[in-house]
């Protein structure tokens, strides 16, 4: 599936933090603050990959606001609707099942600690949508439901916007 060259009218926004830094996560591994920066530069078109659960042959959406605060990576995105798959990942966020985000990375520079490494710096491939984040506190935060560009008066009038 090609995101990039399909027409998509309709689309559900997405954000959260993907990565916390200092935090400790179940393999033990802690990211630290700016080891993203490069990757980010990097980035031909400023977007990564939307992926359910890391599965890189169906990617759901486009991530296209990425960037690290005090707090750790934050993604904002769009769910492609339109796709079987994409459609249930969506109705699965809305209602609360799915709300973990999870980095799928390449470490560049790191350090091993007594149990998991210490993640200085590191190549972002995409970041999934998850029932069970290997950092449990890398979550959707927010859901902002779209519609079709030529029902704008409807989105303004019945917008659903939840902060989780």
């Amino acid at each position: 599936m090609n995101i990039k060259n399909q027409p998509h009218t309709e689309r559900m926004r997405i954000s959260g933090y993907a990565s916390l830094f200092g935090k400790k996560d179940l393999g033990g591994d802690i990211v630290r603050r700016g080891a993203f920066s490069a990757s980010l530069l990097s980035l031909k078109n400023g977007q990564i990959p939307m992926l359910f659960a890391h599965e890189t042959k169906e990617p759901i959406g486009i991530w296209h606001r990425m960037f690290e605060d005090a707090t750790g990576l934050f993604v904002s995105g769009d769910i492609f609707l339109d796709d079987p798959r994409a459609d249930r990942t969506a109705r699965l966020v809305r209602s609360g099942a799915l709300s973990g985000l999870s980095i799928g990375y390449r470490a560049t520079r790191s350090q091993t600690l007594v149990s998991g490494r210490e993640l200085i710096e590191l190549d972002l491939w995409e970041v999934s949508i998850v029932a069970f984040p290997m950092l449990r506190t890398a979550r959707i935060t927010q859901i902002d439901d779209l519609f079709p560009n030529d029902q704008i008066d409807q989105e303004l009038s019945t917008s659903h916007r939840r902060k989780m």
